[in-house]
């Protein structure tokens, strides 16, 4: 194994001398460029074909295509995007979207237009298909069907144009439905046929047939047609009226059977349209009506097949009163009626009764209740609709291979969740009868439902709790055994969580459980405990690989696959777990991050990633017994090119109250023993999970840890753990130990050292330089500054009061304001602004969804008024994290200069010297 992966690139790296090392280059911004990643990965269902989207951090993407026989490049695709791979595995289609050029400097951005690739997976032969809005292929690969990105021509096609009505009413579609020209291609002999005018359309799982909505701009000629996939292309019109719509189309898996969400343009208000669900079986549609009549199906409804095609899911919800007709002005006296001028107002009424504060509710008005469904199911053998979710019970987690799902409501407690946090009312739904079974009721975590929807497990008290919802028993199961169930890194005030559940046994006997490392087995009739793997002896935990999302349960005989993290030294290996013998062994080990990330759905086919801090996480495959893996790709071998810093270390140091804690030391690339070098510390909670990352190689509002490391710095990142009541002073004092620790090995220079954080990390680093001149420099992202004014603040992106933050979420006060106002002042670096001696530059984005920006302002007024150096860094239109790539260029090159003059003593800047007077032409 360890020879296997000796090839990778960290090889390329820890094989050269010393004096090679000091040769090579240091990092520089224009490098971070050309870092490419891997995105929207795609594995062939037979596991021969590998695709993605080769993305560099800034530039045009490469499509890539891989045959996994050989592991080799079958062809790259310039600018291929959005990879799909159909399921015979004979082609792979790629967007192909215009240039980074194109994209900056085309000011009307509907004029670019994008292609789509088709790749020939036998030969890598590639067909190209210019200004394609969207696409879908067949199943077996003979069919290609797009539309074409430019706008249609009814009167081109529509032979009876001319003999229409001109005095006839338009029925106009909905502002954003647009209608383009269908293509269809036959791939084998590149026979075409064209359908004028579709809005949407959808083959089926057999390839023979497809479906197309045609609608038109006055809407006279509408249709739903059926399209026989041979070379007649025999058509059927299954619906002729006008302002007819298929909003949505869903074939049934392996037949000619299809659901279809039919609307009418005719009445413009979208959330009051009438629509039906039909059914097309043997080309005659029937309606599938909802259980209670007096409940309609909406236009957003989704559409979803079980997989053997016995159950389709659907959502609905009960019809709407009619919409209130506010007064308009028509006419002079129109001007003066009271009633009709104040219908003109603009006016939100926020009331102590109202569930939810004015923003929250405009944000889940918008978001989720305005176009709010329930979801159904329709039992195809039966024939009947069962209604799996109510207005009082609005949620179900969907696995349409479930006999049971887990349902759950928020609406009791939605005031509580603007100082509380998120808590719920969970059931048990049974998916043959809509049956709702109360599982749990106020509850602050998920609990675990078991297959046949009999059992559930959740975690109360610090214990594993059994439910038998058949006589609502509860049994406490982890009470007399020896581990730790609880959450011990928890260190908020609310309840304490439980580790989680692996899952259940597909007979649902048993329940998987996690504590502290290791996996236990519980037997839901004896409630005996088995523990499954031996992770507390040697410190390592182990926790169940779920590659198959819709997975309901595990075999009695099945073996899993298990992330075995040794929470010591950091290393995450791969490890195997036989249930029949509950033997654990490891797969893949060493010194590395491994992770396994897809397996082909029929084949004995796995992706994994092997990762250090030198070595990217190139992909690689396996069977099953990880016994011969073999690399495939190479995505940035540019990395040997550069000083990128030495081997990550582990430092060992007492947090406020004692505890043990470790950090992340990265020495800068040619370090030699006994130098003391500058340090950036970057923190937020616990980092030293990062030993064994890769870092992620961008710009924005953190440090890119390779350009400081190859530049001269070390990187620190430490674990922090935080007293609830006191998490200022508890972070500084523990920071303040991280860092000496540093100091004491002689490594960090004390008059060199930086501090950089953002959010959380953000007010710490501003909060710890009222207490502390330890640090010579600090860059503050987005940092609350007065916790008596955040407090009352609100998440803009959520609409939440942030007043759940304080009394028990992250900033871990634990006690309203009017409770204890001592306890904001005292962890509010705003109060203790005159004490600051150590520069800091503050950066805010003025759009901030979570955190006010001017909190930002706050602390830097105050510590403008009391003489201290202080800069401020206001991004235009950004939010909490920014967005813009300028934007994210300029504060990584700001920050590296602002650590390079105060740390380094680099004549500073301009900017940091004098600012930058405001100037706009």
């Amino acid at each position: 194994m360890k020879a296997q992966l000796s090839l990778l690139s960290l090889a390329l790296v820890t094989s050269l001398g010393s004096a090679q090392i000091s040769a090579k280059e240091a990092l520089q911004f224009k490098d971070v460029f050309d870092f490419k990643y891997a995105k929207g990965t795609q594995l062939s269902e037979d596991g021969q074909i590998l695709s993605f989207s080769a993305d560099p951090y800034r530039g045009n993407a490469q499509g890539q295509v891989y045959t996994l026989n050989n592991n080799t490049l079958l062809t790259s695709v310039e600018r291929g995007t959005r990879p799909t791979i159909n399921k015979a595995a004979n082609w792979v289609a790629f967007t192909q979207v215009p240039t980074l050029l194109e994209k900056e400097t085309t000011k009307k951005k509907d004029e670019l237009k994008n292609n789509l690739v088709l790749v020939n997976t036998k030969n890598g032969e590639q067909q190209t298909f210019n200004d394609v809005k969207d696409y879908a292929l067949s199943d077996d690969g003979v069919w290609l069907a797009y539309r074409l990105d430019k706008k249609a021509d009814k009167k081109a096609d529509k032979k009876d144009s001319e003999e229409k009505d001109e005095n006839s009413s338009e029925i106009k579609p909905d502002k954003k439905d647009k209608s383009f020209d269908l293509v269809l291609v036959n791939l084998q002999d590149k026979t075409t046929h064209t359908l004028n005018n579709v809005f949407s359309y959808a083959i089926s799982s057999t390839g023979e047939q497809l479906l197309a909505s045609q609608s038109y701009s006055d809407g006279a000629d509408n249709q739903v047609v059926l399209v026989a996939l041979n070379n007649d292309f025999k058509t059927s019109v299954l619906i002729d009226e006008p302002g007819v719509v298929a909003n949505k189309i869903a074939w049934q898996p392996n037949s000619n059977t299809a659901a279809l969400l039919i609307g009418n343009y005719v009445n413009d208000d979208t959330r009051r349209r009438d629509h039906s669900l039909q059914l097309l079986q043997n080309g005659a549609l029937s309606t599938i009506n909802s259980a209670d009549s007096s409940w309609t199906i909406g236009k957003t409804a989704s559409l979803k097949w079980s997989e053997d095609g016995a159950r389709l899911y659907f959502e609905n919800h009960p019809k709407l009163a009619a919409k209130v007709a506010l007064k308009e002005y028509k006419d002079e006296a129109s001007l003066y009626d009271f009633d009709t001028i104040r219908d003109q107002k603009g006016l939100n009424v926020w009331h102590n009764k109202d569930a939810e504060i004015k923003p929250r509710e405009e944000q889940q008005w918008n978001k989720a209740n305005k176009l709010r469904h329930y979801q159904a199911v329709y039992h195809v053998n039966g024939q009947h609709v069962v209604q799996l979710s109510t207005p009082n019970m609005p949620e179900v987690s969907l696995n349409t291979h479930r006999e049971a799902l887990l349902g759950y409501s928020d609406r009791p407690y939605l005031e509580r969740i603007m100082y509380g946090g998120f808590y719920a009312d969970y059931f048990s739904v049974d998916v043959k009868t809509g049956k709702q079974t109360a599982i749990v009721s106020d509850y602050p975590f998920r609990p675990s439902l078991a297959p046949n929807g009999q059992f559930a497990a959740f975690f109360q008290d610090s214990q594993v709790q059994l439910k038998d919802l058949g006589n609502n028993k509860v049994s406490t199961l982890s009470k007399a055994i020896n581990a730790i169930f609880a959450d011990d890194k928890h260190d908020y005030p609310s309840p304490q969580p439980g580790y989680g559940f692996a899952g259940w046994l597909n007979d649902s006997s048993q329940v998987l459980v996690y504590s502290k490392f290791d996996i236990w087995a519980f037997d839901v009739a004896t409630q005996k405990a088995t523990r499954l793997t031996q992770g507390k002896e040697s410190n390592t935990q182990y926790r169940v690989i779920k590659l198959d999302k819709d997975q309901v349960g595990f075999a009695k005989d099945e073996t899993l696959l298990l992330s075995a993290t040794n929470l010591q030294d950091k290393q995450t290996e791969i490890a195997k777990l036989d249930l029949t013998s509950n033997k654990v062994s490891k797969v893949l080990s060493g010194k590395k991050r491994y992770d396994v990330v897809k397996k082909a759905k029929n084949a004995d086919k796995y992706l994994f990633t092997a990762q250090t801090y030198q070595q990217f996480p190139d992909y690689y495959q396996a069977d099953f017994s990880f016994k011969k893996p073999q690399r495939v790709t190479n995505l940035n071998p540019q990395i040997s090119n550069f000083a990128w810093g030495e081997k990550p270390e582990l430092i060992s140091y007492k947090g406020f109250d004692g505890e043990d804690l470790q950090g992340v030391l990265i020495k800068p690339a040619g370090y030699k023993k006994g130098d003391k070098v500058p340090v950036v510390v970057y923190f937020y909670r616990y980092m030293s999970q990062r030993m064994y990352d890769f870092p992620k190689m961008e710009l924005n509002h953190r440090p890119n840890f390779p350009m400081f490391t190859s530049n001269g710095y070390a990187i620190f990142l430490p674990d922090i753990r935080f007293e609830i009541g006191h998490p200022g002073k508890s972070s500084t004092q523990t920071m303040i130990n991280a860092t000496q620790k540093l100091i004491d090995l002689g490594i960090a220079d004390p008059n060199k050292i930086g501090l950089q954080g953002h959010s959380w990390a953000g007010y710490q680093s501003a909060f710890m330089i009222t207490q502390t001149d330890m640090f010579k420099a600090v860059v503050s992202g987005a940092p609350v500054s007065n916790m008596t004014s955040a407090y009352s603040g609100i998440r803009l992106k959520s609409g939440l009061a942030r007043q759940f933050q304080y009394e028990t979420g992250q900033s871990r006060i634990g006690k309203t304001l009017f409770e204890a106002p001592e306890l904001y002042i005292e962890n509010s670096p705003v109060f203790f602004a005159d004490k600051v001696n150590t520069p800091i530059l503050i950066m805010f984005g003025d759009k901030d969804d979570a955190v006010p920006w001017h909190e930002g302002v706050q602390y830097y007024l105050a510590l403008r008024r009391a003489g201290k150096d202080a800069t401020f860094l206001q991004y235009e239109g950004e939010p909490h994290h920014l967005k813009k790539f300028p934007n994210q260029v300029d504060f990584s090159v700001r920050m590296m200069e602002y650590f390079d003059h105060y740390l380094k003593g680099k004549p500073a800047a301009e900017w940091i010297k004098n600012g930058v007077p405001f100037i706009e032409e």
